[in-house]
């Protein structure tokens, strides 16, 4: 691993991920309990930053700081690719630091969520 590398995660949300991000959460606005014109639902942000999280935990990454700006609605249906570009990766003698930007795509290729992370791995 080193600055520079890109990894990816893609996953398509369901009406049931929204239903069940709604009951672990707490939060039951009505633009994720209502369905829109089209019959679908509005995916919750953070369920939306889970994307990037999912990278992190395969790292092992202890997440000191996140910061996420939302762009545009995900809904129930769509396919969002997460990019993770390394930003910092600085070994350690007990740990590694680490720090990455963050970009999601819908399946249209519109970026709906931009951010970063830092954090240090254990070794």
């Amino acid at each position: 691993m080193q600055a520079g590398d890109v990894l990816t995660w893609e996953r398509t949300f369901t009406e049931q991920d929204v239903q069940e991000f709604c009951r672990i959460s707490g939060d039951n606005g009505a633009h994720h309990i209502t369905p829109d014109e089209h019959g679908r639902f509005m995916v919750h942000g953070l369920l939306t930053a889970t994307l990037p999280t999912k990278i992190g935990g395969d790292l092992h990454v202890l997440a000191r700081k996140m910061e996420f700006t939302f762009l545009r609605p995900v809904f129930t249906g769509d396919t969002i690719r997460c990019e993770v570009t390394v930003t910092r990766y600085e070994r350690q003698e007990i740990k590694v630091e680490i720090a990455a930007a963050v970009e999601c795509f819908n399946q249209a290729g519109k970026k709906v969520l931009e951010g970063a992370f830092e954090g240090i791995i254990r070794r």
